[in-house]
């Protein structure tokens, strides 16, 4: 060990509170909090650099509540700390304590770098002992370890607003971090930061999205295989720091600099009217299985922190694993409510953030007689003043649930149905029309039951997780090869095609197909009922290379390429023409399911279901490929907006020719969009829209998508 731990501080020590937990600074020194129930001993160490030995360790010496806590006089924000914690190693009752292993306060807000197991010294048990993670290590983890940062909250936000954007507003662009602007092509300063990204906000501006969702920026830890084959965990969906910014997404090096920039970040994102939703992991931490590294909750109270389990004799020494990434967090636990009901507020209160999306949600829901609507974490949400009032997005499964519909009254979901029905709509697939008619409407069968309404149905084509669009078009077949797991990774269930030639092509026929494909999928997402969400770098046909599962790939296979912005600049133009129309029509985006009921004052419904000869669908036919809808605007409450909206889903083999309803003498059909159509003619801006010169029929080519709007005679 780097310092005895029988030390006597040199500093003034007072007893401190409670409340809050981790490093608060406050007049004269800082106070620290550290919730430990079984712990025997804890001791705060401090440094004054995070590659010297300690400057002091003190011993902890009141408790209250099952907080250890103290006043330390003297010391100032951009101090460096970290915890030993002394107790009882015995893992097969859950109890995990060793005082060699250098800890991270699980409320900090900073730290000095990465989290790294070189030689193994993270591990707390030893790993050649026959008896494996029972048997103790007591080498001192310190010289691998980055210590933790007290951070002072003020920052100079500048009169910054959030936009308070109503869900049923916002347009979702996902995007990681660092991806966006890692890339040489990006131009910026500071490649892959928060300050990259800033430099980059023009282009979601031009686009037309007014919400970014970020995968995870919390501090997380790589995986120790992935670390092994020269790997590295790119997502970042394994947390180890709650409240703390990804460090790496820095670009300045000193104490706090990614609480600063993160800040500056969404300082300047509310400034273009964008908000800040973050996609969040608090279903389990970056410790793994009983097997994994010793880096904080594990060290300091593993029975409060874990959902644990084993068999007879040894109850407490394995890890329920509903994540499929070693361990759950126990969401029944007053403890862990608490750190993540701490943490969310932090980010809401502190960092300006607008809004979470929760990965592997239904883990947050699980108690001992499975998911509940009604779970202590939901209720606790919902009771909170400051976060009943934010944006929550569940991901609705986990590794054994699928709970898409389930979630409580004030939660919207992922859509995972919208997904896959669109999908294999916009693939082809025959007997899809149903499916297709629920989605295009808001999912009324998944969230009308429960008073929720269209707009808590999150819709996507694509996510992280998965294709990219161009790559959904161009591949059959996932290609993760360079994740050297043989390409068993990743879903196999894709519902893709390649348009006739697996991968990258220069056959103008395919080509144009699968730039047609797109420009459908995209459509099915901005002209359905409920919140949609863009992939991002699918405004410009970024490809993975055929890679589902890029989750370790942190390289040009993850990386925006801005050259393909400039390539395919017409089809970005035609996402944000796209984007611009669904802003401007109400219906849209209305709070309202349309079921086809209401009638405005001319006895027209709200929305009316076609064939293409003005019949009803055959809604029951396996082969049915074709959907026309026609929306009435007039019911929005937008004065300006009197007009009629089609829609004609072409999804079948060969052209159809569809008959129009009629408008009347008042009114014409003009054609918005045409995707058969080479750019620009496949979409016009708004004003410019192309009178019909036949009014009674429009002959819709195959697998396109046709959109008229019915405007008053000139």
């Amino acid at each position: 060990m780097d310092k005895t731990l029988a030390h006597q501080s040199r500093k003034k020590i007072s007893e401190g509170k409670y409340y809050p937990l981790g490093a608060t600074p406050l007049d004269g020194g800082v106070n620290f909090a550290l919730y430990s129930r079984d712990a025997h001993e804890v001791f705060l160490v401090l440094y004054d650099d995070a590659a010297s030995a300690p400057s002091d360790v003190i011993k902890i010496e009141n408790k209250s509540r099952n907080t250890w806590h103290a006043f330390v006089h003297g010391v100032k924000p951009g101090q460096l700390y970290a915890y030993r914690v002394r107790g009882e190693f015995d893992p097969a009752q859950g109890r995990r304590f060793n005082e060699h292993k250098l800890l991270l306060d699980p409320y900090a807000k900073a730290f000095t770098g990465k989290v790294h197991n070189t030689d193994n010294l993270l591990l707390a048990y030893d790993p050649g002992s026959p008896s494996g993670d029972l048997s103790i290590d007591e080498r001192d983890s310190a010289p691998v370890m980055p210590r933790c940062v007290v951070v002072d909250d003020a920052f100079d936000w500048g009169g910054d607003t959030p936009p308070d954007i109503p869900l049923d507003r916002l347009a979702i662009y996902e995007v990681h971090l660092k991806g966006y602007t890692a890339h040489p092509s990006s131009g910026v300063r500071s490649p892959g930061t928060y300050a990259g990204f800033v430099e980059r906000i023009d282009h979601l501006k031009r686009l037309g999205v007014n919400a970014v969702e970020l995968l995870p920026v919390q501090e997380f830890y790589v995986e120790d295989f992935l670390a092994a084959r020269g790997l590295t965990n790119y997502w970042g969906y394994n947390t180890i720091g709650f409240f703390a910014p990804e460090s790496s997404y820095a670009a300045g090096r000193g104490p706090g600099a990614s609480v600063r920039e993160f800040k500056a970040l969404v300082r300047a994102l509310h400034a273009a009217g964008i908000e800040v939703l973050l996609d969040v992991v608090y279903n389990h931490t970056g410790e793994g299985n009983e097997r994994g590294p010793t880096i904080s909750f594990r060290g300091i109270d593993n029975g409060s922190y874990y959902a644990l389990t084993g068999p007879g004799g040894e109850p407490g020494r394995y890890y329920m694993n509903y994540t499929g990434c070693g361990n759950s967090l126990d969401l029944s636990s007053a403890p862990v409510i608490r750190l993540v009901m701490d943490s969310l507020r932090y980010w809401v209160q502190e960092m300006h953030v607008d809004g979470f999306r929760f990965d592997l949600a239904s883990v947050l829901g699980r108690e001992r007689g499975g998911f509940q609507r009604s779970a202590s974490f939901f209720d606790a949400i919902s009771q909170d003043p400051v976060l009943s009032r934010i944006k929550l997005i569940a991901e609705p499964w986990d590794l054994g649930t699928y709970q898409v519909g389930n979630f409580p009254v004030d939660w919207s979901e992922w859509n995972g149905r919208f997904r896959d029905a669109m999908r294999k709509f916009g693939k082809g697939d025959g007997g899809m029309l149903p499916e297709a008619g629920w989605r295009i409407t808001g999912s009324a069968d998944l969230y009308a039951d429960d008073g929720r309404t269209a707009f808590n149905s999150v819709n996507f084509i694509t996510c992280h997780d998965g294709f990219t669009l161009n790559d959904l078009v161009s591949y059959s077949q996932k290609h993760n090869e360079a994740n050297l797991e043989d390409n068993r990774d990743g879903s196999n269930e894709n519902n893709s095609w390649n348009c006739g030639y697996e991968g990258p092509t220069a056959e103008p026929y395919i080509c144009g197909l699968r730039e047609r494909l797109a420009k459908n999928h995209l459509c099915h997402l901005f002209f359905s009922l409920g919140t949609p969400m863009l992939l991002g770098g699918d405004e410009f046909l970024r490809t993975q290379r055929g890679n589902n599962n890029a989750y370790c790939q942190d390289n040009d296979i993850s990386w925006f390429d801005w050259a393909l912005a400039e390539k395919n600049a017409g089809f970005t133009g035609f996402c944000r023409k796209l984007i611009a129309f669904r802003a401007l029509h109400l219906v849209l985006h209305g709070r309202k399911f349309l079921l086809g009921k209401d009638l405005d004052a001319d006895g027209v419904a709200d929305i009316s279901w076609y064939g293409d000869a003005l019949g009803t669908p055959d809604w029951n036919n396996p082969d049915g490929r074709l959907l026309c809808v026609r929306l009435d605007c007039n019911d929005t409450g937008q004065e300006a907006d009197n007009s009629q909206l089609f829609f004609i889903y072409n999804q079948d083999f060969n052209a159809r020719t569809v008959l129009l309803p009629p408008l009347g003498d008042t009114m014409k059909w003009h054609r918005v969009a045409d995707t058969f159509l080479k750019g620009p003619d496949d979409i016009c801006e708004p004003g410019l829209e192309t009178v019909l010169e036949d009014q009674s029929r429009y002959a819709a080519q195959a697998r396109s998508t046709v959109v008229l709007v019915g405007k008053p005679r000139a």
